[in-house]
């Protein structure tokens, strides 16, 4: 599909993967495109391997499926990357991974890393004993990729965090995710 990008986001149940996809697409709506977030629900429980998805794109897609191949794989903690085979995953050579890791990872593909938890922690965005490591990583996918602005989505984050403080709170992690994103 010309003109679509394709993200996967993987990573463990009650880290805030669905709510991320749907956090994207709510971005690039505001940025004047269209998209579609797509979780994917089966017996998963807190700390299970979840994935969800999101299309991206300058006009209507028609296809309303789960995502088979990332343009884009979002990794919410690292540790994941041992449990599933990335080639699996990705569309192309040239596609991109952005992963939550202190220090830079090997995959063969295109990738970058932000310390998402350090940040959460430094922040306080910690609930329930989880790091809320997703707001960080959407800043990275923005720098990244270029496909949504930074601007929204942080001004898609009152629909999904709730409360003001925490508004604050997921907005400046959005802003570190951005600054602090490396790789190649």
């Amino acid at each position: 599909m010309a003109g679509v990008t394709e993200f996967i986001f993987l990573g463990r149940g009650g880290q805030g993967g669905v709510t991320a996809a749907r956090i994207l697409v709510s971005a690039a709506l505001k940025d004047g495109k269209w998209g579609q977030a797509i979780p994917e629900f089966g017996a998963e429980r807190r700390g299970a391997v979840v994935k969800s998805y999101a299309r991206i794109a300058d006009k209507p897609v028609p296809l309303h499926s789960n995502v088979r191949r990332a343009d884009v794989l979002v990794v919410l903690t690292s540790s994941v990357l041992d449990l599933v085979n990335v080639n699996e995953l990705m569309k192309s050579n040239d596609s991109i991974i952005i992963v939550n890791s202190a220090s830079p990872i090997k995959t063969g593909y295109r990738t970058y890393y932000v310390d998402a938890t350090a940040i959460s922690e430094k922040l306080g965005l910690v609930i329930a004993g989880w790091h809320i490591v997703s707001t960080p990583l959407l800043g990275a996918v923005a720098r990244v990729t270029n496909i949504v602005s930074l601007e929204a989505i942080i001004n898609s984050l009152p629909e999904f965090v709730g409360r003001e403080n925490l508004v604050k709170l997921n907005a400046e992690a959005v802003k570190m995710g951005y600054e602090l994103v490396r790789g190649e």
